[in-house]
């Protein structure tokens, strides 16, 4: 049988509980998640809410668990994001096969890279209905990066980098499928490992910028170089290249327009999946960095940021600490990048 619940012991319980709470709410007051209460979910998120975790706030590390955290996929619900005043989130475009990216055509059609189905579509704007999805490009190896080059209002080209090369298809504004056939511009990449090829110009349009994951998790494939082997590679080759396996990976790839003058730009970057040029030229990268580091630093590495300067990279990069290391043989760096807010 079960017992009644003393009122008094109810509101004495009630009263330690918002007693406990108070300091955590009272941290969000301010839009300012800190300590103990940055560590929430999306029930605390809100727009405005920002989270200020420090070295000391982590909980200990437990570098024997590996963690691996994969999307669950639940059912829409008519609960919608938060969003600040004047904004609202409406469904745009849904029935996409895996699409990984998005680029917005300067006349404001939205090319989308459905990457499983290897193809490139197009969502265009219809009013506040769902977006009419054109087939613009099919037959990709699982396409991932596009850009419209020149980079200005009126592109004549869309490039499209695949996991094995980078192809362009003759385009106007307007178009919703290529008025051609494309025409292989990099005609190979290496394949296996990271799949995802990103690609971008510079402001000019004189550089085009590809992305290569590396094959490894941190390069553990790779063999070792010894005596003039290993100084004929040092002398050819930037600090933080990597050989083998791993030869042109874990770092950002430049061309020109044509797919001509490969250099390696930036190096010690595992797994570019999302570049973005800054309107003064710098580039950044969004990377997925080391897995296996354990718990804490699994968390850090997920969302790691890296700002990618030309042949300044030195080796996979340990993003829990923000330090650049090398796991090859060229000399230990420690720059330190920080992450920019967009």
């Amino acid at each position: 049988m079960r017992r009644p619940i003393d009122p008094l012991l109810g509101l004495s319980l009630a009263g330690v509980l918002c007693l406990a709470l108070a300091p955590l709410l009272a941290r969000a007051a301010d839009g300012v998640l800190e300590g103990r209460a940055a560590f929430g979910d999306w029930r605390a998120d809100r727009p405005g809410v920002r989270r200020h975790i420090l070295p000391r706030d982590l909980p200990a590390p437990q570098p024997a668990e590996a963690v691996a955290n994969f999307v669950r996929v639940v059912q829409r619900t008519d609960q919608k994001p938060l969003v600040p005043p004047g904004f609202a989130v409406n469904l745009f475009a849904s029935g996409l096969a895996g699409p990984r990216t998005i680029r917005a055509a300067p006349n404001g059609d939205i090319f989308v890279a459905e990457s499983r189905a290897g193809r490139i579509s197009v969502l265009r704007p219809d009013g506040g209905a769902a977006a009419k999805k054109s087939v613009f490009a099919s037959g990709l190896n699982y396409p991932f990066g596009i850009a419209f080059y020149p980079p200005d209002a009126d592109p004549q080209w869309v490039y499209v980098a695949d996991t094995g090369a980078v192809s362009r298809f003759p385009y106007r504004s307007g178009d919703l499928s290529s008025r051609g056939e494309p025409e292989t511009v990099v005609s190979q990449l290496p394949v296996g490992g990271h799949a995802t090829r990103d690609i971008v110009f510079s402001p000019d349009g004189a550089t085009m910028y590809v992305s290569v994951g590396s094959r490894s998790n941190d390069a553990e494939g790779m063999s070792r170089l010894s005596g003039t082997s290993l100084q004929s590679f040092i002398a050819d080759h930037p600090l933080g290249a990597t050989w083998g396996n791993e030869t042109d990976r874990a770092d950002v790839l430049a061309f020109d327009p044509q797919g001509k003058g490969k250099k390696i730009f930036a190096t010690g970057i595992r797994n570019c999946v999302g570049m973005a040029v800054a309107p003064d030229g710098t580039l950044w990268c969004s990377t997925n960095e080391r897995d296996d580091l354990g718990t804490t630093c699994r968390r850090i590495t997920s969302r790691a940021c890296a700002k990618a300067p030309s042949l300044a990279g030195r080796g996979f990069t340990l993003a829990a600490t923000k330090i650049r290391i090398t796991v090859a043989s060229a000399p230990t760096s420690k720059t330190r990048w920080r992450c920019p807010t967009f």
